[in-house]
C-alpha cells in the first residue's frame, strides 16, 4: 500500500512536470510566433517594379527595410548597411528613426521620416538605400515635428503634412519647393487637432496623418491617443481644399480595439498588385505588452453614410510574417 502511494505521488508528480513543460514548449512556442511578425511601428509599404517593400520604427541606428513577393511572407532586413536602408551616418540627427515613408518620384526615392523629434528626408537611387543627404539638416530646424507624409496633388504641386509640438501634437499642412526637400516659406496651415471625445482617452494627440484624393475631395487618416494607450486608434477626416477646413468623420473612430488588437494606428495606404487598396498600421505586440509593435495589414473600400463617402477598413486583416532565405 504504502509503495503503491509513493508511485502515485511518482507519476503525479512527473504528470506535472510534463505538463509544465508542455506549457512552457507552447508558451515559447507563441513567443517565438509572435517575434516572427514583422516588429514595425509606423510602417510603411510601397510597391516597386513587382516587389513590395515595407519601412517602420524599429532600428535604433536608422531606417530597416524588408521586402516581399506576396505581403504575407517577407525577408529582411535587407538594406545595404546591415539591413538599414538609411543609416545615421548618412544624415542628419543620430537617434530616434521614426515614421518612414518612401516615394519614387522622377526616377529618384525619397524617404520623410522623422529623427530626434525632427521632419527629415533624405534620397536614394533603390529602395534598398542607402538614403542619404547631401545637406545634412532638418526640414524645420527651429522645432520639433514628426511623422511627415507627402502628397503630390494632381496639379503636380507637392505639399508636406506633418505634426508640430504646439498644444500637444497637431496636424499641419505646407507646400513643398520643386525639389521636394524643402518647406516653401509662408505656406504652412492647421488641419486638425484634438476635438473629439474619443481622442481624449489620452489626451493632447493628433498624428500621424496619411491623404489620398477621390472624386475631387481629400480624405485624411490619423491617429489619436498616445500609442500607448490601447485606446490608440484610426480617425478620418476630409477637406475639398487640401488646405481646409479640414472636418472629422461624426462617428470617429474609423478603426480601433479591431479583433484581439489594442494599440492600433499610425496607417498608410497603398495599392497592391491587384489594384486594391490596401491600409498598414501596427497594433501592441499583446494587450499586456506594447513592443515590440507588429505590422498589419487590410484592404480599403468606400461606402456611403448619410450621404456622406467614408472610409471602411476591412475586419479580415492579416500580420505579415518573416522567412528565412
Amino acid at each position: 500500500m504504502a509503495n503503491y502511494k509513493v508511485s502515485s505521488i511518482f507519476i503525479f508528480f512527473m504528470l506535472m512536470l510534463v505538463c509544465s513543460n508542455m506549457s512552457c514548449v507552447a508558451d515559447e512556442k507563441q513567443e517565438n510566433n509572435s517575434s516572427q511578425k514583422i516588429p514595425f511601428g509606423d510602417p510603411f509599404i510601397v510597391l516597386h517594379e513587382g516587389k513590395y517593400y515595407a519601412y517602420g520604427t524599429h532600428g535604433t541606428d536608422g531606417i530597416e527595410v524588408y521586402v516581399s513577393d506576396d505581403l504575407h511572407t517577407w525577408r529582411g532586413p535587407v538594406g545595404v548597411k546591415n539591413g538599414l536602408a538609411l543609416h545615421k551616418d548618412d544624415v542628419w540627427a543620430n537617434r530616434w528613426f521614426w515614421a518612414p515613408e518612401i516615394y519614387f518620384v522622377n526616377g529618384k526615392f525619397y524617404m520623410y521620416y522623422s529623427a530626434d523629434e525632427h521632419i527629415c528626408v533624405a534620397t536614394s537611387d533603390s529602395p534598398l538605400g542607402p538614403f542619404t543627404q547631401k545637406v545634412k539638416k532638418s526640414m524645420i530646424e527651429n522645432e520639433k515635428a514628426i511623422d511627415n507624409s507627402l502628397f503630390i496633388d494632381g496639379d503636380g504641386t507637392p505639399y508636406l503634412f506633418f505634426d508640430r509640438f504646439n498644444d500637444g501634437l497637431n496636424i499641419w499642412v505646407a507646400e513643398l519647393e520643386e525639389n521636394l526637400l524643402e518647406i516653401k516659406p509662408g505656406t504652412m496651415h492647421k488641419c486638425i487637432n484634438v476635438s473629439q471625445e474619443w481622442e481624449e482617452v489620452w489626451p493632447r494627440v493628433n498624428e500621424g496623418p496619411f491623404v489620398i484624393k477621390r472624386n475631387g475631395k481629400y480624405f485624411m487618416t490619423y491617429s489619436a491617443n498616445s500609442y500607448e494607450s490601447p485606446f490608440y486608434g484610426i480617425g478620418l477626416a476630409t477637406a475639398d481644399k487640401i488646405t481646409g477646413p479640414w472636418e472629422k468623420y461624426e462617428n470617429n473612430p474609423v478603426w480601433q480595439k479591431p479583433g484581439d488588437l489594442v494599440g492600433v494606428g499610425h496607417s498608410a495606404f497603398f495599392t497592391d498588385k491587384e489594384g486594391n487598396l490596401c491600409i498598414v498600421f501596427h497594433a501592441h505586440n499583446s494587450k499586456e505588452n506594447i513592443h515590440p509593435r507588429n505590422m498589419y495589414i487590410s484592404t480599403v473600400t468606400f461606402e456611403e453614410v448619410n450621404g456622406e463617402e467614408i472610409i471602411k477598413i476591412d475586419e479580415n486583416f492579416f500580420a505579415p510574417v518573416l522567412v528565412e532565405d
